[in-house]
């Protein structure tokens, strides 16, 4: 008998002024980026914590640690392809995956199938089990004074 489960991730980094932005290992053009020990991939950071709680394996934080300096400036595909080989020793394989960006700017739809490409290579799925979507917080709050980008994930994974 086959087995499911579903995972949620939540991530949220701090922007700052003339910093690289990496979102779905896409460098995107901006005058600020999100900042953090690894590569601050929001996006991906979502998606591992997903993979990760789906799994009951903890969550990033736990097996990256951000006071571990082989993380430091690492990219996030290379997480998240250790998070699936993680999957894997525990006999998970990946269904889909769903994401959602929340930030004012830069417009993340001409990015998404660059972003699907990469997740996809990195997950070893099809870009067909892939959805990103983003919003803006209508300008309230953090989001909305561009201080911060957050990213939300579900997952199913499948025994």
């Amino acid at each position: 008998m086959s087995k499911i489960r579903v995972g949620f991730g939540f991530d949220v980094h701090q922007l700052k002024e003339n910093h690289p932005f990496i979102v779905g290992g896409v460098h995107l053009e901006h005058h600020s980026g999100a900042f953090g020990h690894s590569d601050a991939d929001v996006l991906l950071h979502a998606i591992c914590d997903a993979l990760l709680g789906a799994a009951n394996l903890r969550d990033i934080g736990y097996h990256f640690s951000n006071k571990d300096e082989r993380w430091r400036g690492i990219s996030s595909l290379v997480l998240l392809e250790h998070v699936v080989v993680l999957l894997q020793e525990k006999g998970w394989s990946i269904g889909n995956i769903d994401a959602m960006i929340c930030l004012e700017a830069p417009k993340i739809n001409p990015h998404v199938p660059d972003m699907k490409v990469n997740i996809a290579k990195a997950a070893g799925i099809s870009e067909e089990d892939i959805s990103i979507k983003a919003t803006t917080n209508e300008q309230l709050g953090f989001i909305g004074r561009e201080e911060g980008v957050v990213a939300y994930a579900v997952c199913l994974i499948e025994k």
